[in-house]
């Protein structure tokens, strides 16, 4: 009951601002940028051209482990010189020290267990209005597909690109589960393994913009966008994709929390 009531406590968004890599943020990233390298590092394999220098676009990638924040979040910063800004589930906001720090660094938090997010929506609309970058794993979680692959993703990133009217570009990464297994929080430093990515073109969403859209087909655009993460993830993997998105749902699986814990118990 505790756990549920701090869960669902009131979440404090944060101040958005002019500059796209505030004092705030450049502290924290270097810090934590040194603490990274110790873990892995992060290369960007090729698709650096295909993000714009300026303005606001939408990174959507897939959602492999714990640490792929990270990994995106140094990307973002040291590879493309623009800020990240995640929507990160709140109950992080919540604890001493990471929470202030978070929202220093201009991370919007979210809502679980079925709130509506129409704040942390607002913050985000507010910060690509103002021409700042927002990553997102479309996903909503980590991948509860066996081999790692990207699953079908959930609507709310796609349906943001299409209200601010802003570029979704897509991006495939493989490296972190090397040192975290998936929904695991262990893990094993290795500093000389790679975290590899590739960035993709922007999705050609002309088809969905302008205009309201029907449930089945905000779900047609979602999958257009997790079919591109597909290909790209394939393509850093090194192997053949599979035919369709991964559906938990049609495993017989839950869509929140960790699933391995819960079929353990």
């Amino acid at each position: 009951m505790a756990s549920q009531k701090r869960a669902n406590r009131e979440l404090k968004m944060p101040v958005v601002k002019a500059a796209d890599r505030p004092f705030g943020m450049q502290l924290v990233a270097r810090v934590l940028g040194l603490v990274l390298r110790l873990l892995f590092y992060v290369k960007l394999v090729k698709g650096k051209e295909n993000v714009p220098k300026t303005g606001a676009y939408i990174l959507a990638g897939n959602h492999v482990t714990y640490l792929d924040a990270l990994a995106v979040a140094y990307l973002t910063f040291f590879k493309l010189k623009r800020g990240p800004h995640f929507m990160a589930k709140g109950p992080l906001f919540n604890v001493p020290l990471l929470g202030p720090m978070l929202r220093a660094c201009g991370q919007i938090p979210v809502y679980r267990n079925g709130r509506v997010n129409a704040e942390p929506m607002a913050a985000a609309k507010l910060y690509l209005a103002k021409g700042h970058v927002i990553t997102i794993f479309p996903e909503g979680t980590l991948t509860r597909d066996p081999e790692g692959w990207p699953m079908k993703g959930r609507p709310g990133a796609i349906r943001l690109a299409l209200e601010t009217g802003v570029p979704v570009i897509p991006l495939g990464q493989w490296g972190t589960e090397a040192i975290m297994p998936t929904y695991e929080k262990k893990f094993l430093p290795q500093p000389w393994h790679a975290c590899r990515i590739i960035i993709g073109k922007e999705v050609n969403l002309d088809k969905y913009r302008g205009r309201k859209l029907s449930n089945p087909e905000l779900l047609e655009a979602t999958d257009l966008v997790m079919q591109e993460i597909l290909k790209l993830t394939a393509e850093v993997r090194g192997e053949k994709a599979p035919k369709q998105l991964y559906d938990p749902r049609a495993e017989g699986q839950s869509t929140t929390g960790n699933f391995k814990k819960e079929s353990k118990q």
